[in-house]
């Protein structure tokens, strides 16, 4: 069949003004899809009378030749904080014949506080992770958790770095050197490490749609103020943050936005968090994760 060069012409006239573009695949630019964030629950856990049910510094002291330590070394605390104090007592205690033997020894006496082991045991893996921040030490902290079988349940343990020397003393660091904090010592500020720490798994595109701080003292009040409404505040019945928390808030209008759960034993708080479990996936994370309180950058 031959055709008419106007006949051609019509027909490329008329495929040129022709949708074609059912007969022609199309060329999709894959789409960057949005990373998926791993939610989970943070638990933040004090060591000494919270943790375990006594506090493993003071506890030592029935080492020291009468089981008592002297004022000379009493008033170092005033002056210089609680590590330089502690490092004056390990020193003191090493000088008096006390090895690194009697010291495990001692700590081996110490008992977790009741409900604890059960709770480490009972929080859903895989959805939740467990930080230690205490102003013990990581010689004192690593012992006891080994002592008992529960060091795995935690991915990170905040404290003052320790460690025997070649003479056999246990010396001691500060975690670091902080001015930035009044709420806190000048070796630790917990509210400081709770936030690098949720940066830090930010980065690794892990998210937190609740935290649950459990803690005793005042030093637990700065990371307890930086929590938002989603979390919770564990302070322990009868110990100091419970009376801190309202006095800080009458005399200085620092209001606590979390939930304050009190709790005695384990089992008071691991009834508590594993609600939070039930909405997890459900609610997104607050941003900014944390209240700001004061600037520590």
């Amino acid at each position: 069949m031959r055709y008419s060069v106007a006949r051609l012409t019509s027909l490329a006239r008329s495929l040129c003004k022709a949708d074609l573009s059912w007969s022609i695949p199309r060329i999709f630019q894959p789409q960057k899809m949005e990373e998926t964030k791993n939610e989970k629950i943070l638990l933040v856990f004090d060591f000494d009378h919270t943790l375990i049910d006594s506090n493993s510094d003071t506890y030592i002291y029935k080492l020291a030749p009468g089981g008592k330590i002297p004022d000379s070394l009493k008033s170092l605390y005033r002056k210089d904080g609680w590590t330089h104090y502690m490092a004056e007592i390990f020193k003191y205690l090493h000088e008096n014949g006390i090895t690194k033997e009697d010291i495990f020894k001692c700590l081996n006496e110490i008992q977790l506080t009741n409900g604890m082991e059960k709770l480490l045991n009972s929080v859903p893996k895989g959805k939740s992770e467990c930080i230690i921040i205490s102003d013990a030490n990581s010689v004192f902290i690593d012992h006891i958790l080994n002592n008992f079988g529960v060091q795995h349940h935690f991915r990170e343990v905040f404290t003052n770095p320790a460690k025997f020397n070649d003479e056999g003393c246990l010396t001691i660091e500060m975690y670091h050197l902080q001015n930035w904090c009044t709420l806190s010592t000048k070796n630790l500020c917990k509210g400081h490490i709770l936030a690098n720490y949720i940066k830090s798994r930010e980065k690794e595109n892990v998210t937190f749609s609740s935290i649950g701080y459990v803690g005793d003292g005042v030093n637990d009040f700065c990371p307890s103020l930086r929590l938002q409404e989603c979390d919770l505040v564990f302070p322990r019945r009868g110990y100091s943050l419970m009376q801190h928390i309202p006095k800080m808030e009458t005399e200085q209008n620092l209001k606590i936005k979390a939930n304050i759960c009190p709790w005695e034993i384990g089992k008071d708080i691991l009834d508590r968090i594993l609600l939070c479990f039930d909405n997890l996936g459900s609610t997104k994370a607050p941003v900014p994760r944390l209240c700001i309180p004061f600037d520590d950058s």
